[in-house]
């Protein structure tokens, strides 16, 4: 991991696509000139803002303003705040006022707000006249580093997190590290469980840099944006090698399967659980799984958990607030996973810190008699 680069009070990740590659601007202010920058990007006049009732009262006029000013009419749609709002019910309202806002293929959906909003706003962008351009506004640290990049989109239903959705990539990603600074304090930490994985997956330098930094990453400046940044150009890389995540990309998922069927089991009730907070569990599991494997030496397990713990993240299924469903219940999540291929279990498991990699065909025996263990 390279020293921080105090100078650079903005950041340029590109994401090369071919014809379909786009921007990843990172740094302060860029919702006050979002509409300058969408409008030297798109040959669309129209948009539809898409934001959450949380998000709205904070940064929604000034990015309509911003649009306005640059001679793009916008139209928005507050929605409720929370991951209930990926929903069947809340897809047909997006693509119902996007089409009310009369958005043709080549003006934009802006999705204003965090993860879920991301996901709800780029699935709705991907279907509603077969695709039109999406613009990605994160306003939480996970939606910036993890869920604004790389075009998943998608919604949940009774069956589990994330099953319906398409790939449809944003045009601009525009993360403003301003917003970072009205997250509390447990939000910002789930989404640095997302920053640590970038680590944890292939890149042992940054782990260790974010052991010795995460301090003044809580703290904002040079160090929070080089985060980002480094977070940004990891999944750019990972995404460009596979987009549409048929090898490489799943390690993205490190600590995710585990994470997912905790969501589930807490009905995805954020009071008890958010999704940075079940990947946090999820990524302590998947590396003690590899070490019960014997993959994988238990004191990495120890360093992961330290450090998240140290964060101030839970570690554990027993730091989630309330009763879980036994583990046999949260078998039937994990057998719902995006990941699993012809009825066989794949994991993200790991030889070691930074040392992730793709298991295929892991026997549902092992992961029950894991999970029976370590549930309270």
């Amino acid at each position: 991991m390279n020293a921080i680069k105090s100078a650079a009070a903005e950041r340029l990740v590109r994401v090369p696509l071919g014809e379909r590659a786009y921007d990843i601007l990172i740094g302060p202010g860029l919702i006050a000139r979002a509409g300058r920058e969408i409008a030297a990007r798109l040959k669309g006049r129209k948009a539809a803002v898409i934001t959450d009732e949380n998000v709205a009262p904070h940064y929604l006029d000034a990015l309509v303003a911003s649009l306005e000013a640059e001679g793009i009419q916008a139209a928005s749609l507050v929605l409720p705040a929370g991951e209930k709002t990926k929903s069947f019910e809340h897809l047909m309202t997006v693509c119902d006022a996007v089409l009310t806002a009369r958005v043709e293929r080549s003006d934009a959906v802006i999705a204003l707000g965090g993860g879920v909003i991301g996901d709800l706003s780029g699935f709705a962008a991907g279907i509603v006249r077969r695709g039109v351009r999406f613009v990605q506004i994160p306003t939480s640290l996970l939606s910036q580093v993890d869920s604004s990049v790389g075009g998943k989109t998608g919604i949940n239903t009774h069956h589990g997190k994330n099953l319906v959705g398409v790939f449809h990539q944003p045009d601009l990603v525009l993360a403003d590290i301003d917003v970072l600074n009205t997250l509390s304090g447990r939000e910002f930490r789930a989404g640095y469980a997302e920053v640590a994985k970038y680590g944890l997956i292939d890149k042992p330098d940054f782990f260790a840099w974010l052991e010795a930094n995460w301090r003044e990453v809580f703290a904002g400046g040079a160090a929070r944006i080089e985060a980002i940044a480094a977070s940004c150009q990891a999944k750019s890389d990972v995404v460009v090698a596979d987009e549409r995540e048929n090898g490489p990309r799943a390690l993205l998922n490190l600590g995710h399967t585990f994470g997912h069927a905790l969501e589930a089991a807490t009905a995805y009730d954020s009071r008890r659980l958010v999704h940075g907070e079940g990947v946090a569990i999820g990524m302590v599991l998947a590396h003690e799984f590899s070490a019960r494997l014997n993959l994988a030496s238990p004191d990495d397990a120890k360093r992961v958990e330290a450090h998240l713990k140290a964060v101030g993240l839970p570690t554990r299924m027993s730091d989630i607030p309330g009763e879980l469903p036994p583990a046999e219940t949260l078998m039937d999540a994990i057998a719902q996973d995006k990941k699993v291929k012809s009825g066989k279990l794949t994991f993200i498991l790991t030889h070691g810190i930074g040392q992730s990699f793709i298991a295929d065909d892991v026997p549902s025996s092992e992961v029950l008699s894991f999970l029976k263990e370590k549930h309270r």
